[in-house]
C-alpha cells in the first residue's frame, strides 16, 4: 500500500447493516486505489495488499460468521465486488476465487471439511484456487483429463490445469478431475500447494488481469488424503463444481458494474475538464452520445446485478439462471463503457498507467471467463424456451457417464 495512503477499517465483530459492510468497502478501496497502476505493471497482488483484505474481513464475508465470516447478504457481497472491481479485477478476483472454493465447501463439504478450511480461508491464513480448465477442457469441463485414484486412505491426483487464478501463491486448490476407480465420474479434491508434486508454472504478460499471479499447475502424482475429497464421486462437476461457477459468476458480474462506473466516472471527468479550441468536450454531441451509452449499459448492468441479489437472497430456482444473465451484460457493458472511455480520453487513455485501458484490457477477460458470452446466450435462450415448454432433444452421452455441458466454465483467469 501507499505510504500516503490510511489502512481499511478492522472487520467487525457482527455485520449488522450493509452501511457497516460498505464502509468497510469503501476504506479499503480508497486506499488501494492510487497502487491498482503499480500492480498490474509488476504482474503481482502485494502480500500486504492480500493481508489488509483479509484483516478487513473482506475475504470471503457471505461466510456464516462461526466460519469466520461476516454473514453478507449477496448485495451486499455484490456491491464489496463492485467497489472492489471499480479498483483492480485482480483484487476483486482474489476475493472472487476465496469465494469460490469457500461457497463449494459450506454447500458440499463435510462437517469435519468446513471446519478445517473455512474459518482459515476467511481470515486469510490460506489463499484458495479453483482449478478445473485444461488444454482440452474450456467450456466443456466434462471433457477434464486430470486422473483421480484410489489408493487405500489416500488420493492420486496426475494432471495439468491452465490459468489458475493465484494459483502461483494458492495454499490448497479445488481440482476437478475423473475417478479412476469410479467409471470416470467427475470428483473434486482439495490438493494443498506444498504437497510434492505440484508443479507451477507463473504466466505473465497476459490480456488482462495482470496481477492476479495466474498460472499453470501440474500435479504429478500429488497424494493427498481421501478426506480432502469433497463430495461423492459423481458431484464433482454437477454440483461442487457448478456451484462454485454460479458464485465466481456473480461476484464477476458485479466486479464489471464496477469497472463500468470506474470508467463513466473517469470519461465523464475527463470530458468537463479537457478542452479543444476553447471548447471543453463535453459539448461536443459525439462525446455525449458516448458517454449517454455508456451510462444506460453501466445502469442496465447493475439492475440485472440486483435482480439476482434479490432472486439469491429469497432462493429462488431462476436465481442461476438471473446471475448468468446478469454477468453476460455487465461484462458487455465492461467492454462498451470501457472502450468509449478510452475514446473519449484519448492518448491519455492508452497511457501505461491508465485505469480506463487496463479495465479495456481486463474487460475483454471477464467476456471468457466463467462462461463466455456466446456460452451464455445459450443458457439464457435456454431457460426462456423451456419456459415455454421446449425440450432439447437428447445429446450423446459419452463414456464417463457426465453428460457433455454439464457446468461450462471458460478459463481460469477471475
Amino acid at each position: 500500500m501507499s505510504s500516503t495512503t490510511r489502512p481499511p477499517a478492522a472487520a467487525p465483530d457482527t455485520l449488522d447493516t450493509s452501511d457497516t459492510l460498505d464502509t468497510l468497502g469503501a476504506d479499503l478501496a480508497g486506499s488501494l486505489r492510487e497502487d491498482a497502476a503499480a500492480w498490474d505493471a509488476r504482474g503481482e497482488l502485494p502480500a500486504e495488499v492480500r493481508l489488509a483484505v483479509a484483516g478487513a474481513g473482506l475475504l470471503a464475508p457471505e461466510l456464516p460468521r462461526e466460519y469466520g465470516g461476516l454473514g453478507a447478504s449477496p448485495a451486499q457481497l455484490g456491491e464489496l465486488c463492485a467497489r472492489l472491481g471499480g479498483v483492480c479485477s485482480s483484487l476483486r478476483g482474489l476475493v472472487t476465487v476465496q469465494g469460490m472454493v469457500a461457497a463449494a465447501l459450506l454447500r458440499w463439504g463435510t462437517a469435519e471439511q468446513r471446519g478445517r478450511w473455512l474459518p482459515g480461508l476467511a481470515r486469510g491464513e490460506s489463499i484458495a484456487a479453483f482449478a478445473a480448465t485444461e488444454t482440452a477442457a474450456g467450456s466443456d469441463l466434462a471433457a477434464v483429463g486430470t486422473a483421480v485414484d484410489e489408493h487405500g486412505d489416500e488420493l492420486t491426483v496426475t494432471g495439468e490445469k491452465r490459468w489458475i487464478t493465484f494459483g502461483e501463491i494458492a495454499d490448497v486448490f479445488l481440482v476437478l478431475g475423473a475417478s479412476g476407480t469410479a467409471g470416470g465420474r467427475p470428483v473434486a479434491v482439495l490438493v494443498e500447494g506444498d504437497r510434492p508434486g505440484v508443479v507451477r508454472e507463473p504466466v505473465r504478460g497476459q490480456l488482462g488481469m495482470r496481477a492476479a499471479q495466474v498460472a499453470h499447475v501440474r500435479f504429478d502424482g500429488v497424494r493427498v488424503p481421501r478426506a480432502n475429497a469433497v463430495a461423492p464421486a459423481g458431484f464433482g462437476l454437477s454440483h461442487v463444481v457448478a456451484g462454485a461457477l454460479d458464485h465466481g459468476r456473480f461476484t464477476v458480474a458485479w466486479g464489471c458494474v464496477g469497472m463500468a462506473e470506474a470508467c463513466l466516472h473517469e470519461a465523464a471527468g475527463h470530458a468537463v475538464r479537457r478542452t479543444q479550441g476553447g471548447v471543453a468536450l463535453a459539448e461536443h454531441q459525439q462525446v455525449r452520445s458516448l458517454l449517454a451509452r455508456a451510462v444506460v449499459d453501466s445502469r442496465a448492468a447493475r439492475e440485472l446485478c440486483l435482480r439476482a441479489a434479490r432472486l439469491r437472497e429469497r432462493g429462488e430456482p431462476d436465481a442461476i439462471a438471473e446471475t448468468v444473465a446478469a454477468k453476460y451484460a455487465a461484462a458487455a457493458a465492461a467492454s462498451s463503457v470501457a472502450g468509449s472511455a478510452v475514446q473519449v480520453l484519448g492518448a491519455a487513455g492508452c497511457a501505461p498507467d491508465s485505469t480506463v485501458g487496463r479495465f479495456y484490457r481486463d474487460a475483454k477477460i471477464m467476456e471468457i471467463i466463467e462462461g463466455s458470452a456466446q456460452v451464455a446466450e445459450l443458457h439464457i435462450a435456454d431457460h426462456l424456451l423451456r419456459a415455454h415448454g421446449h425440450r432439447r432433444a437428447p445429446r450423446p452421452v459419452p463414456e464417463t457417464g457426465q453428460r457433455p455441458g454439464g457446468a461450462r466454465g471458460n478459463g481460469e483467469v477471475r
